[in-house]
């Protein structure tokens, strides 16, 4: 069984998050609109040669196949930046996220700063009081186990983000999507596509210290092993106006990934044994008694090793005026925790997707998320046909 048990954070909260499903033990270790571009097939790193007509698209970008190979991200400037839907590249290199570099990847906090509302529409309420995050029940792979951390290389460094498997409707029970934040995979108008995005759900499967951690052999740190984003689909208002702080494009600050395995052949949702629904047609923020966000917070006073959660009623907050109105909770989660699922519990008491973590304030009281609008659909929608069959 894995389902996933949220703390019920104030008097009053009746409904009670659970998730259960049935599958495999662990196994060891664009645009809207607009397909993003795959990755090609093959791997790089140690000896072995990139594909060529990898190596070309980079050399037309004035990227370094063999640093790129490598992991070496010197002059990785805007400039050299992959940027658009159809330049997304992003091979597997194997054995690249060993644990300890995932263990010294960091948050990018900066995403993380506050968002001021500059105007209202109706649609904000009053702050909500702060949540304190719980760390989730271990292992993880009987409590939480659809829940993962993203791991990228930026030009800062390695970096982190959190994200949920979800299903595909045109592979039903065998789905390899994922559902994150858009700043977990593009940096937006000051940017392009971030390298080496990989997925390993359920990290840290007994919830070991970071000291810990470096003795923990491989099937605790990825219990299901690690996952390659092949193909990525963010907002195309997420590409044109997301900023350091969310800026515009934080109303459409989600993504989807198509990942496939670093070692093996099976699915991830066979793998994981459960994947989620995504609901685009979440009631009114007065008609949700608690809705609750997961993940990996990394930022102070986090160290990004254990999954924490948080549940409150949620409310809304309007950016700009003329922008979605987004969802906000109270909840202490800091960076790192971005792009974690916020999940309801639908008639039948199966959970479902309806947004993630964007973005919230320095004094880490509060989170917010995208509501997930006909945008977010496509977008999901057209990654669900691409790989349809497959």
């Amino acid at each position: 069984m894995r389902s996933i048990r949220p703390l019920l954070a104030a008097a009053g909260l009746a409904a009670a998050l659970t998730l259960t499903a049935t599958g495999c033990g662990p196994t060891g270790d664009e645009a809207a609109g607009k397909p993003a571009a795959s990755s090609p097939a093959g791997t790089g790193g140690g000896g072995a040669e990139l594909p060529a007509d990898l190596a070309d698209k980079l050399r037309e970008h004035g990227v370094d196949p063999e640093k790129w190979k490598n992991g070496e991200w010197r002059n990785w400037d805007r400039d050299t930046w992959l940027r658009e839907a159809k330049d997304f590249v992003n091979p597997v290199i194997e054995g690249l996220w060993k644990p300890e570099r995932m263990r010294s990847a960091t948050s990018p906090t900066k995403t993380m700063a506050a968002g001021t509302a500059t105007g209202d529409q109706g649609a904000t309420d009053p702050e909500p009081r702060p949540v304190e995050a719980v760390a989730e029940e271990k292992p993880y792979h009987r409590n939480a186990a659809p829940v993962g951390k993203v791991f990228f290389d930026a030009p800062g460094g390695s970096m982190v983000c959190s994200a949920t498997v979800v299903k595909d409707p045109k592979n039903p029970g065998r789905s390899n999507l994922v559902w994150t934040a858009g700043h977990c995979v593009h940096a937006g108008k000051e940017g392009g596509w971030y390298r080496n995005i990989a997925f390993v759900p359920a990290y840290n499967d007994l919830g070991r210290s970071p000291d810990a951690l470096e003795k923990a052999p491989p099937q605790e740190v990825a219990p299901y092993g690690v996952y390659w984003a092949d193909w990525v689909s963010t907002s195309g208002e997420w590409i044109s106006q997301g900023g350091p702080t969310g800026g515009g494009g934080a109303p459409y600050d989600y993504a989807v990934m198509h990942v496939k395995p670093e070692n093996g052949t099976k699915s991830l949702e066979e793998t994981v044994g459960v994947a989620l629904d995504v609901d685009f047609g979440a009631p009114q923020a007065a008609g949700i008694p608690a809705m609750g966000a997961w993940g990996y917070p990394a930022a102070p006073p986090y160290d990004g090793a254990l999954m924490h959660k948080c549940v409150d009623r949620p409310g809304r907050l309007t950016l700009t005026p003329g922008t979605p109105t987004m969802w906000r909770i109270g909840c202490t989660m800091t960076g790192g925790s971005s792009g974690g699922g916020w999940f309801i519990e639908k008639p039948g008491g199966k959970l479902a997707l309806v947004s993630n973590t964007s973005i919230g304030p320095v004094t880490a009281g509060w989170l917010a998320g995208p509501r997930l609008d006909r945008g977010a659909e496509q977008i999901y929608t057209m990654m669900s046909d691409k790989f349809a069959g497959r």
